[in-house]
């Protein structure tokens, strides 16, 4: 694959998201340990620590994910957008679409629930769902952004923002 290059959906895993208990094999709260176990045993390819968050990331390059840990466990979820697996939650496909067909599909499904208490918008103005626990975070992809959505457990969800390091909100 080349460096800018997007797999098709097609030859991507197809993961169905359960807002707050899982994301595919991947259960919020599960230890670093189960959750290399439910990939397959993969080993992560690079660990980084986050002191002022209290953090720890996975990163397993090979699935194309990135996993934060907290002391209680798996706290979120981010899916590369360009070979990542294919994630449906409530019949829409959530991984390396176009961000603005998922933010109206955002405003659509938030018309039928109280606004103000469904979206929120990271500084980075990716939208987000506090009902579905996802915040449609952007990659690149050549000259296209793509999403490329976290997926965060509920214990989060009360400052989304200040919960997981920078690093999990940026542009990459």
């Amino acid at each position: 694959m080349g460096l800018w290059d997007v797999l098709p959906d097609s030859e991507r895993q197809q993961w169905i998201f359960d807002p707050f208990v899982s994301v595919g094999p991947l259960r919020f709260g599960m230890t670093s340990d189960e959750a290399s176990a439910a990939l397959g045993g993969v080993p992560a390819a690079a660990r980084q620590h986050y002191p002022r968050w209290d953090v720890v990331c996975h990163t397993y390059s090979d699935v194309g994910l990135m996993l934060y840990f907290a002391g209680e466990g798996l706290r979120g979820v981010s899916i590369d957008a360009r070979r990542g697996p294919q994630v449906h939650a409530d019949e829409a496909v959530l991984v390396g679409q176009v961000p603005s067909e998922l933010e109206q599909w955002l405003f659509a499904r938030a018309e039928s629930r109280e606004p103000f208490t469904e979206l929120f918008y990271l500084p980075g103005a990716e939208p987000g769902s506090l009902t579905l626990g996802v915040a449609l975070c952007v990659q690149r992809a050549g000259d296209h952004l793509l999403t490329r959505p976290v997926f965060l457990a509920a214990d989060v969800m009360d400052d989304v923002y200040h919960r997981l390091p920078r690093e999990a909100w940026a542009i990459f």
